[in-house]
């Protein structure tokens, strides 16, 4: 750790502690290839694989800087999309910093009330946190804000890729540029994430307005990425497949998938990924009944359950944890031996985050078993796996059109400021697009409602906007999301999690049961004023059940993958006798709806399909653009719209060659109202908000290009 390399220009004390104290040869590439940028100033994107030393990449340099240039206060941001994360890593964090005599610590929603007077008091160096909390603190009457974030220089968000992709990007660059202008200063920005499709975008993203904008570069050492992934063109793709050891099965059903895993591996460590909440209780009360030391993690677990069961899985040996993405982020949960999934993510980039859980000691290997228990989840894993095996990972792309969150930003700084100018109130965001003068038609909205009032050239909230979002001092506002509704399951004084409203009034025979934490319970009374269900353990016939929310569907690329899958294309990884024999009969099924050189239209009777395998957002395009030709009655799905039942050759393709691509996708008046902050929008901006969400236009576009062949009848 000498002569020329970049570790040299580290804090002495530093140097000394990662050598003596972590027992450390030397730094990872990416951390010693960030050195120089980070102490230079350079906003950046840091990019490795899971565990592959993003957080020390980016702490030890700042760590430096703050110590170099005798920074003081809160001067670091350390923001990331889960609590769960944040308490995982302040530990670490705390610890490298208390070598410089600094300091790192914690606030979030579960940080109590004494402990945030504390932060007030004496801020920490390192200030640990979540968007929405950090916006609490800028709009809450009891914060100093020039005292606690006034110092603030760099802000690292971890996992930026998981913000940029929907709303809480928005809101998090949004706050950003606030702070920013509190701080009177450019703010460092560094973005911590696993291999994403468009780094380069993903930085120039992270930089939000650009006002006096800094330099700034991708450092991604460790991480090829070809031309298909990046669209780049820079260089020739990969030869083969990424390294790791993927098998794919098919075992029909969550029932035998609980069978093998309590079969294979015993005596590892092993990490199952499901694909909801409910699929992780029923898998591990399964696991359970055949014997197996299971643990479960998801979101409606208490924290305290989560807590006891990752801690405890950190510690042993020969057990299972089954979670849903919740474990995805980063938390360590110790030395993995296998990851198992069940059935298959939607996106690469999510695959890649859970395979990088394993293969951290020297000599394993990454590796994943995928357990299907559909022929269409099969499917999905091999079109998946096919992506995978071309190191084809998904562009990351704000969603557009955030007109709910320009309103809820314009009501959450005149709170913060306590008035907003009227001459020049889209100052407060640097130009952020579209926190800009282009948000007028918003902020007369506001005005015309009551959401703001008007008075002697200000903006002050509104009667309306105390009614509506003004309950515990405006937190409301501070979320770019709505949780559904939940009930907290209590056994006795502890908290168990929570269950959705919707099971406790369905009709059943005998007790009420719940299934939550892999267990069952028996309900004995429910507060429906406190919205809080008291429970008893019971022997078994539990039920688990959640709301969740409306549904994504699949992307163009990967249903395009399924295609090729069913005309015949195998993904590149170790293939189980079961799964190619599920495969076969896939092919001579569902391979009836697929051509290699055109689209297909099937007739069943009354049942016209056109097969596009173009993707959920894509169909719902197509179905928009050729409303004449599509049966009004039905939703399209990722692999098909359905056609009108009389319709005719001439029709379909008087149709075809005059889209109407004004139109948008049908949005329905509920998932307006689900719109978070919808009540401060114009009804028909808010509709437009979530049609230019539901639409891929790209897609459609590549799948009206194709030539379009009507197959004989009957399919």
């Amino acid at each position: 750790m000498t002569g020329t390399d970049p570790i040299d220009r580290l804090d002495p004390v530093l140097l000394h502690h990662i050598v003596n104290s972590l027992g450390w040869p030397g730094l990872r590439p990416l951390q010693a290839a960030s050195i120089g940028p980070l102490l230079d100033g350079e906003d950046a994107v840091l990019l490795a694989p899971t565990a592959g030393g993003k957080t020390e990449a980016a702490a030890f340099p700042l760590l430096t800087a703050m110590a170099r240039d005798g920074w003081s206060g809160t001067s670091v941001l350390y923001l990331t999309p889960l609590r769960a994360l944040l308490n995982n890593l302040q530990p670490r964090l705390h610890a490298y910093a208390q070598w410089l005599g600094r300091t790192a610590a914690l606030w979030h929603g579960d940080t109590a009330e004494a402990e945030r007077r504390r932060l007030r008091r004496e801020p920490p160096d390192i200030l640990l946190t979540t968007p929405e909390s950090l916006e609490a603190q800028l709009i809450s009457a009891k914060t100093d804000h020039a005292l606690l974030l006034g110092g603030v220089r760099a802000v690292v968000v971890d996992e930026v890729h998981s913000f940029a992709g929907d709303d809480r990007g928005w809101h998090l660059l949004a706050i950003l540029e606030r702070l920013q202008r509190l701080t009177g200063r450019p703010l460092q920005r560094i973005g911590l994430s696993a291999t994403v499709g468009n780094p380069t975008e993903l930085l120039a993203w992270l930089q939000g307005s650009g006002r006096d904008r800094v330099p700034g570069r991708v450092i991604a050492p460790d991480i090829r990425i070809g031309p298909v992934a990046t669209k780049s063109g820079d260089g020739p793709p990969p030869d083969g497949p990424p390294p790791g050891d993927v098998e794919l099965d098919y075992v029909g059903s969550l029932s035998n998938a609980a069978t093998v895993i309590s079969a294979l591996h015993r005596g590892e460590k092993r990490l199952v990924f499901c694909e909801s909440r409910r699929q992780v209780e029923e898998l591990g009360q399964a696991l359970r009944a055949r014997g197996v030391t299971v643990f479960l993690s998801h979101s409606s677990l208490s924290a305290a359950e989560r807590h006891r069961s990752e801690e405890a899985f950190a510690q042993a040996r020969d057990c299972v944890i089954v979670a849903t993405s919740t474990l995805e982020l980063g938390i360590d949960v110790g030395d993995l031996d296998r990851v198992i999934q069940i059935d298959s993510p939607s996106s690469v980039a999510s695959f890649l985050q859970r395979v990088g859980r394993t293969g951290r000691r020297p000599g394993s290997t990454r590796n994943c078993l995928f357990l299907t228990t559909s022929h269409e989840s099969l499917l999905q894993a091999a079109g998946l796996l096919t992506l995978w095996g071309r190191h084809w990972v998904e562009p990351i792309a704000a969603p557009p059109g955030p007109h709910h969150l320009v309103a809820q930003q314009l009501l959450a700084m005149t709170l913060q400021r306590h008035k907003l100018p009227a001459a020049d109130w889209h100052e407060e965001w640097n130009g952020l697009t579209p926190f800009d003068a282009s948000a007028r038609p918003v902020l007369d909205h506001l005005l015309t409602e009551g959401f703001l009032e008007q008075d002697s050239g200000v903006y002050f909230i509104g009667v309306q906007a105390e009614k509506r979002f003004g309950r515990r001092h405006f937190m409301d506002l501070t979320a770019s999301f709505t949780a559904p509704p939940q009930f907290t399951v209590l056994n006795g004084r502890a908290e168990i999690g929570h269950t959705d409203p919707a099971l406790l009034v369905e009709e059943h025979e005998g007790p009420l049961r719940l299934l939550l934490a892999g267990r069952s319970w028996q309900v004995t009374y429910v507060d429906w004023r406190r919205h809080r269900v008291f429970v008893e353990a019971a022997e078994s016939g539990g039920v688990a059940k959640w709301q969740t929310g409306t549904a994504r569907g699949l992307p163009y690329e990967l249903t395009q993958a399924m295609r090729e899958v069913l005309l015949g294309a195998d993904p590149e990884v170790g293939l189980t006798r079961r799964a190619q024999a599920a495969l076969v009969e896939l092919r001579e099924t569902d391979g009836r709806f697929t051509n290699s050189e055109a689209t297909l239209i099937t007739r069943h009777g009354r049942d016209v399909r056109w097969w596009t395998w173009a993707g959920f957002r894509a169909n719902a395009t197509l179905a928009a653009w050729l409303a004449d030709a599509v049966d009004p009655l039905q939703r399209p799905a990722d692999a098909y719209v359905r056609l009108r039942h009389d319709l005719t050759r001439e029709e379909w393709g008087r149709a075809r060659r005059t889209p109407r691509q004004e139109n948008l996708p049908h949005v329905s008046t509920a998932a307006v109202r689900g719109l978070k902050f919808s009540a401060a929008l114009p009804e028909d901006l808010a509709t437009r908000v979530l049609a230019a969400r539901i639409g891929d236009t790209g897609g459609a576009l590549a799948a009206l290009s194709q030539p379009t062949r009507w197959a004989p009848e009957p399919v």
